[in-house]
């Protein structure tokens, strides 16, 4: 295992939402460097089988590895559901996922029992939320809703349109029926549209995002290794953000400028394939 407390977290995702992970991970370890690989070319995982995105999780772990990181975020859901298993098998590094610290807060606020999860149709067919909350609390009913319009609604820009709003509607009718009042976003994509979520369904239920949750689990693993890092780059160092994808370079980068606190110049590209 590479233990050096100066090495960086490796992220990676199917595409452009585990950049919110990647952004709780700045604002909250403002210490750690990151590599981020977004696959761009082969998004969206939500819609993939499950051997497939355990393909592309174990050719991403391998890449990441050529970067000599400590620790691996996978910071997509999807992923997390299928393939969490066999990353922290072939990592070599500890390794945490989306899921269950999104799960863990989940269960702890709850008052009535009645959680909602809105993902893309692959995480909810895998119940993998409702696995995890009943691991924890068997009392809690998990009421899921995929949710796939919501991604490329986001990727568009299309944050704050009305049509997206009738969308989300449309698609939490069901789950408010259900009277929860708990709401995991369980898609790194959802965090972003947590502001128009909000003011659609009020303030009588909680929201749960994943990504915020991660970032602070990732700071505990890193304690409980003891790799966490101890000081800032110093003067001259390579920028401590690192992003690398498997297509539209340009694209994820225009993106990345606008969520991230950080100037992304440049997204360098991987033939993924190859690993």
């Amino acid at each position: 295992m590479n233990k050096s407390k100066e090495a960086p977290i490796g992220v990676f995702d199917s595409g452009l939402g585990g950049l919110t992970v990647a952004r709780e991970i700045m604002r909250n370890l403002p210490m750690e460097r990151i590599v981020y690989f977004g696959d761009t070319a082969r998004v969206p995982y939500g819609s993939k089988s499950e051997q497939t995105v355990q393909r592309y999780s174990r050719q991403i772990v391998s890449f990441l590895k050529t970067q000599n990181v400590k620790a691996i975020v996978v910071a997509c859901n999807t992923a997390t559901a299928f393939a969490l298993d066999i990353v922290r098998e072939e990592a070599g590094v500890p390794v945490i996922g989306v899921i269950e610290p999104g799960a863990r807060i989940a269960c702890d606020i709850t008052r009535n029992g009645r959680v909602g999860v809105i993902a893309t149709r692959a995480t909810i067919e895998s119940r993998a939320y409702n696995d995890a909350i009943r691991e924890i609390r068997p009392d809690i009913n998990v009421i899921g809703k995929a949710c796939p319009l919501l991604c490329p609604l986001v990727e568009e820009g299309w944050i704050h349109d009305r049509i997206t709003e009738e969308i989300i509607m449309r698609y939490l009718d069901d789950v408010l029926e259900n009277e929860i009042d708990t709401l995991i976003l369980g898609c790194t994509h959802y965090p972003l549209l947590r502001s128009t979520i909000r003011k659609l369904i009020g303030d009588g239920i909680s929201l749960v995002n994943p990504a915020y949750e991660t970032a602070r689990d990732l700071k505990r693993l890193l304690g409980e290794y003891d790799i966490a890092a101890q000081d800032p780059p110093e003067a001259g160092e390579p920028t401590p953000y690192r992003f690398f994808v498997s297509d539209e370079a340009q694209r994820f980068a225009d993106f990345a400028n606008s969520i991230l606190p950080i100037d992304v110049k440049t997204a360098r590209l991987v033939p993924i394939e190859e690993y």
